[in-house]
């Protein structure tokens, strides 16, 4: 940072050293200052919005008032490193590091399995880490809340907040749902008939070191005196282009307010900061008054509370948990609202940073507290040079008429609420995509006052959120009820009043415009309701009681700490004890993932000379591009070049993907254009200056609908057929036709796409550090596109930070993107996709579109069907073809169909182009089937689970592309999975509770699996490694596999430690290199230990006969004795292993082969609540059981089902991707796309690994890596089965399509009632919606 006269030291700690920054510049944020300023990289960067909690700190400050230090944890991407002054700052490496000694957080979340791929992981030691500062033995409640901030794409949650409830005060062994017998009891007589024993220890808790709270590191005492200082004065920051000023007192901000009257305030900058990094906002000064003593208070009196603008919102928490405590009920109305919505708002991370002033005056039009706050009639105080007033907040203050606004050199100084009395009622009510960490669709705030002892109003207050460009009030709506009796007609009235008052268009930015519109009133009814319930408590003879069965529709759900059981096969006694195969053993890196000192490709220290690239990407969906004008980019300092088509030396298109777009663009997000400059900020800033001018081209095509009009496809039409489909049809009883949507999904991997390319000095060499699943085919894109061999090109892998399939394709074009850069400017090129763009360019999952014609008989037995489905494959082929082969060979998943036919196509649309993802079209293709199987159950009144008995395979049987398997291990899945989860016993429960409650329904699915491994072509099933035994005794391993998280590594070294019967601490695993195994195949199709596997067993078992002889000779000698013996000997003491491949084929033409080695079987089973009026769902309840043959290591295996399991249900009820019909991605980060938090999980989570024969593969194991993604479709058809029930109870048609996701307003659309048909509805053809369905 260039240093500047008159700008004061910036002085706070970081991990107990002192920091003295002399030119602290306001626009850098405190991740990019511990990242590559002070060199610690163990805070990651994975969405730069606060969203994900990656980049989670702990900040520390010392309040001279109470004499107190306050720990709360932070984002470090949202905190401007000027906000830090007289701070002290730890990070991951503070806390605990190989080094020196790891702390109990770390190495528990380490050893209870909590960490796959890593990257997430120093952020979860930051939130577990930050509460045992402030709660040394928490409840699992704080640690669930603790987390609620923090995503994480692999392991599904359940190892983290167990990690976290080792800590707590409680027993944390699974007392069965406060039963007090422990759940493994009733199960034991199921055991002892079975010959192998069933383990359920993962981890031993006795070798955790003890967690002593005394021994963390001391607040540093400069800071105290720094804080006690009685002379403090006004600092001031300046940096290039803004300045920072933290006042002194409370005068000098006023001071401040008058000289720089459009300067804004920053406290938590959780409003301003995203302004600035995503909406291109620009201040010249920033006031901060943080930690300014007068703005930091709470003021009880009898008749409220004032609470000062300076507290975060957590603070704000604590204030009102206490005012509850102490204040009899009636008066905290007000205060319960608003705690209840505090505890979902965003996350821990953000609700210590935001501010109760920052966020009032803000006026968010989706905020959670401000309709609550102004339906309590709170106030605000302000104050300004000219002394203090007070405004309301009201309906007026929050749509910012100009007349209730702030002056411009005001500020807030507190907010005063004030207490409920007998007669007033208070409410928030809001939904969201996710219960926690997620903006409301629609909130509320509702209060009412009637004259005393009366049900007639006498004050009405309704305020919305999100449902227009502020916050409105209903207060016509509420003018027009007073007077009147709170009952069913006035209910009427002000649903009707309220939609004509509240007017959504139907092009809404936003959309769900239907939905909205419905919440409005169903909300209004949820508060209707719970009015006359209150009444009913103050007089049961006066006032009557709402309906027994409208009790559950009062309360939301609620937030459980999730528990569960994971089951396997103990090792056999007899296994030698140094053999590791079959033991949980602890993930290889995960004691570094946990400290933050696993490198990623972005961990790696600058090179010298290293230029940033940041993308320029097309606007348009299809366009002719006229013109690239660079100039004013190529003006701006520390830029070196713009690269285009015209750059790259080789191939530009290569087997159909095109680099850089040339001449045309064929989606939104095709990389036109790349800048490289000396730093990230600067390349950023002159991309946006790159002028493209387009002129659009026809046809547009975006959804499979489109592109079938246009007969627009990528590949031929793929087909299996067995009997005689035309001819079932004629002799059938019944016959259904139906079309099934299912929608795309986001990778979300947390490291972003990430690659260093090296140009070297010599031979046109390249080097490339990045994470990938399939290095050759990064080698071969890079040669193509830089004209040279690959033997130039050398890629390394050393771990990647998930991948999930969106790693197999991308990084090839990515790396010729970069590569190309590389060699134009001839230095080092560091390309790090930020979220946004990530997200945008790399695309992830296809749609599809299934359409199905089913013939069965009465009893529910299917004669023939014929399936077709089209996927949206985007603009280019990737691997739309071989997913599509994929989905028609696995159509038929458990079920024997004698007639059945199944077609598909991939369509090309304008889109970018979709890829590989987890379970490889699976996911998508096999809910079609599952959808027909529940619409002839509901046909032939039958239970789904009745019909899919009934047409399951039964024997040794052949698929639909004739390959012969035997279905025992998928009956037994399945027999058990309805066993062991009482689901008979549990169904029923769920009817009756469904007879008890209107608005709130049980669903409960069980889904049968049979899934495949591996590929339909032989030579992609081959694999090589590289084996050296060192003269110590030490060996290193290479094979062709890469670490993506799913512990790959961990069982190569399992699998080596057995071959040669050394310890596994001899073994070492580097990194995956292009260099020691060439030709590598690509890590996916969870195929990666079966295939590497059987390479490092041939290397080692090589090995291990060449030192026969001399082991022999010396039977009792140690391995390090041989081994010196054997170099002695000029034994060879290297070698490579090689695995051929399993021996599939499969021949098109005729429809038929043995396309797959073996398959996986499985089932599960989940339990769901709906909440009919809002569309919400929770999770109860999910048992699988998972046919694992033998697994080597029951800790990663039963960690990669659970992960897969949470994507898959993400994938099919929140995870929703929104585009606009131009073909513009909308959901480009965590804020419009959400992953299952800590509180989507199961609130029951029981995993069992079931025990099979699988001679053909490595020690009879199976690959595990995707198969539990489709069973999270057991919650979408629990969703399905709940929301027939209402439908049935309402009198409507028995079938009906639930598309994927379903989401809460597909949930909610579908449970028609009286709201759904009051609402107002839109002609389609009259407007162009927001956003539109691509499937």
């Amino acid at each position: 940072m260039p240093s500047l006269s008159n700008s004061d030291e910036l002085i706070f700690f970081v991990n107990g050293r002192k920091v003295i920054e002399k030119n602290a510049d306001p626009e850098v944020y405190l991740l990019f200052y511990l990242r590559k300023i002070l060199h610690l990289t163990g805070t990651k960067y994975s969405c730069g919005s606060g969203g994900c909690g990656a980049c989670t700190v702990m900040v520390s400050r010392y309040d001279p008032k109470t004499k107190k230090i306050h720990h709360y944890p932070v984002t470090a991407c949202l905190v401007p490193i000027c906000s830090l002054h007289g701070a002290a700052v730890t990070t991951v490496e503070g806390v605990g590091s190989i080094k020196t000694r790891i702390h109990p957080v770390q190495e528990r979340l380490a050893k209870c399995h909590g960490t796959q791929c890593g990257f997430c992981s120093p952020g979860m030691v930051m939130s577990i880490y930050t509460l045992l500062r402030n709660h040394p033995e928490p409840t699992p409640e704080q640690i669930t809340e603790a987390l609620g901030g923090n995503l994480c794409r692999c392991t599904g949650y359940r190892p983290i907040v167990e990690s976290g409830k080792t800590f707590c005060a409680e027993s944390t062994v699974c007392q069965m749902k406060g039963s007090g017998k422990c759940c493994m009891d009733q199960e034991e007589k199921s055991f002892t008939s079975r010959q192998e024993k069933m383990c359920t220890k993962l981890y031993n808790e006795d070798e955790f070191q003890p967690f002593d709270p005394t021994q963390e590191p001391i607040f540093p005492p400069e800071l105290i005196r720094m804080a006690e200082d009685p002379n403090k004065r006004r600092l001031t920051f300046r940096g290039k282009r803004t300045t920072w000023i933290t006042p002194v007192n409370l005068n000098d901000l006023l001071e401040l307010k008058t000289s720089f009257p459009e300067a804004p305030i920053i406290m938590g900058n959780t409003a301003v900061g995203p302004s600035i990094k995503f909406r291109d906002e620009f201040h010249p000064v920033f006031i901060s008054p943080l930690g300014l003593q007068e703005l930091y208070f709470v003021d009880s009196t009898d008749d409220g509370v004032t609470i000062g603008a300076g507290y975060s919102l957590a603070q704000l928490n604590d204030a009102l948990r206490f005012i509850v405590s102490e204040q009899p009920k009636e008066k905290t109305k007000t205060y319960h609202a608003l705690l209840k919505h505090l505890r979902t708002l965003a996350g821990a991370q953000i609700r210590n940073m935001a501010t109760l002033g920052g966020h009032v005056v803000s006026r968010p039009n989706y905020s959670d507290l401000n309709p609550i706050l102004a339906a309590g009639n709170a106030t605000i105080n302000l104050i300004s040079k000219e002394g203090k007033r007070q405004i309301p907040l009201d309906g007026r203050f929050l749509e910012k008429s100009p007349e209730a606004n702030l002056k411009s050199e005001e500020t807030v100084l507190s907010v005063y609420i004030p207490h409920s009395t007998q007669w007033h009622f208070v409410s928030g009510l809001r939904i969201a995509q996710r219960q926690e960490n997620a903006f409301a669709i629609v909130n509320a705030g509702m209060s009412v006052k009637f004259e005393d002892g009366t049900d007639t109003i006498k004050e009405l207050q309704m305020f919305y959120g999100s449902v227009g460009p502020t916050v409105v009030s209903a207060s016509k709506t509420c003018q027009q009820l007073i007077g009147r009796k709170w009952n069913d007609q006035m209910l009427s009235d002000a649903c009707r009043l309220v939609l004509d008052e509240i007017y959504i268009p139907p092009d809404a930015e936003g959309g769900m415009v239907e939905y909205r519109r419905t919440l409005i009133i169903s909300l209004l009814f949820k508060f209707y309701l719970k009015v006359r319930r209150g009444l009913n408590k103050m007089d049961p003879h006066k006032f009557p009681d709402i309906p027994e069965k409208f009790v559950s529709a009062l309360e939301d759900f609620p937030i459980e700490t999730p528990q569960g059981i994971q089951m396997f096969q103990c090792v056999d006694p007899h296994q030698p004890p140094q053999d590791p195969v079959g033991h949980p053993v602890m993930h290889q890196s995960a004691i570094k993932h946990t400290t933050g000192e696993a490198v990623f490709v972005d961990d790696m220290p600058p090179i010298s000379q290293e230029l940033f690239l940041a993308v320029v990407t097309s606007t348009r969906a299809h366009a002719k591009i006229i013109l690239i004008d660079t100039s004013a980019a190529l003006a701006l300092p520390g830029v070196v070049d713009v690269i285009t088509a015209e750059d790259v030396p080789g191939d530009n298109s290569y087997q159909g993907e095109i680099f850089y777009a040339q001449n045309e663009v064929i989606c939104v997000g095709q990389i036109v254009c790349t800048v490289a400059a000396d730093t990230y900020a600067h390349a950023k800033e002159a991309a946006k200056k790159v002028r493209i001018v387009y002129e659009d081209l026809e046809p547009r095509i975006i959804t499979i609908e489109q592109a079938l009009e246009h007969n627009s496809f990528l590949s031929a039409e793929k087909k299996i057929e067995q009997g005689d489909v035309e001819q079932a049809f004629k002799y059938v009883d019944q016959i259904i036709e139906g079309k099934v949507h299912v929608e795309g999904q986001e990778h979300f991997y947390m490291e972003t796409q990430t690659i260093l390319a090296i140009p070297q000095e010599e031979d046109k060499e390249m080097v490339l550090h990045l994470g990938t699943q399939f290095q050759t085919h990064v080698q071969e894109y890079v040669a193509a596109a830089l004209s040279i061999p690959r033997n130039r090109i050398a890629c390394h892998t050393k771990r990647a930070g998930g991948a999930f399939g969106g790693k197999v394709s991308k990084p090839a074009l990515l790396g010729a993107v970069s590569a190309v850069a590389a060699k134009k400017t001839g230095r080092p090129i560091r390309f790090i996709l930020e979220r946004g763009d990530d997200m945008l360019i790399t695309a992830g999952r296809h749609p599809l579109l299934g359409k199905y014609k089913i013939g069965f008989m009465n009893n529910g037995v299917i004669k023939a069907a014929d399936i077709e489905y089209y996927i949206n494959g985007g603009c280019s082929p990737d691997e739309s073809e071989l997913v599509m082969e994929f989905m028609v060979l696995r159509s038929e998943n458990a079920y024997y169909i004698p007639n059945f036919r199944c077609r598909g196509r991939p369509c090309k649309t304008n889109l970018p182009s979709n890829t590989a993802f987890r379970g490889f079209g699976f996911p998508q293709g096999i809910v079609v089937g599952e959808a027909y199987i529940t619409a002839v159950a509901s046909q032939c009144d039958l239970t789904p689970e009745q019909v899919k008995e009934i047409n399951m395979y039964k024997r040794t049987s052949r698929t639909a592309h004739k390959q012969t398997f035997n279905p025992e291990p998928l009956r037994r899945c399945w027999k058990e999975c309805l066993e062991k989860s009482s689901f008979s016993a549990r169904k029923l429960a769920a009817e009756e509770f469904n007879k008890k409650n209107y608005w709130k329904k049980r669903g409960l699915a069980a889904v049968p699996m049979k899934f495949t491994v591996g590929m339909p072509t032989a030579f992609y099933n081959q694999a090589a490694a590289l084996v050296h035994i060192y003269l110590d005794g030490s060996v290193l391993v290479s094979h062709s596999g890469c670490e993506l998280g799913q512990g790959l590594h961990t069982k190569m070294i399992q699998v080596a430690s057995r071959e040669l019967n050394i310890p596994e601490s001899y073994i070492h695993l580097s990194e995956t290199n292009t260099t020691t195994v060439s030709n590598a195949t690509f890590t996916a199709g969870s195929m990666g230990t079966d295939i590497n596997g059987k390479a490092v067993q041939n290397a080692c078992q090589i090995l291990k006969a060449r030192l026969e002889p001399v082991i022999r000779k010396n039977p009792r000698g140690t391995w390090e004795a041989w081994i010196s013996e054997a170099y002695k000997e000029s034994i060879s003491l290297s070698t490579t292993g090689y695995f051929k491949g399993y021996q599939t084929n499969m021949d098109w033409k005729k429809g038929e082969g043995n396309a797959f080695p073996y398959f996986v079987y499985g089932a599960s089973c989940s339990e769901v609540e709906v909440d009919c009026l809002t569309g919400a769902h929770k999770l109860l309840r999910t048992d699988i059981f998972m046919d694992a043959a033998f697994s080597i290591n029951p800790a990663v295996d039963i960690g990669q089902i659970e992960g897969a399991f949470v994507q898959g249900m993400g994938f099919y009820t929140i995870e929703e991707l929104k585009y606009s019909p131009e073909g513009v991605l909308y959901s480009r980060g965590p804020d419009d796309y959400k992953i299952p938090t800590v509180t989507e999980i199961p609130e029951e989570f029981n995993v069992t690994l079931v025990h099979s024969q699988n001679p053909i593969a490595i020690y009879s194991s199976k690959g595990l890596g995707e198969a539990g993604m489709f069973l999270g479709s057991s919650v979408l058809f629990a969703i399905y089965d709940a929301v027939a029930a209402a439908r049935r109870e309402r009198g409507l048609t028995k079938t009906f399509t639930l598309s994927s996701p379903a989401t809460p307003e597909l949930i909610r659309m579908t449970c028609v009632d009286q709201f759904t048909d009051m609402i107002p509805r839109d002609d389609p053809s009259t407007f162009t919606p927001w956003s539109i369905h691509v499937s």
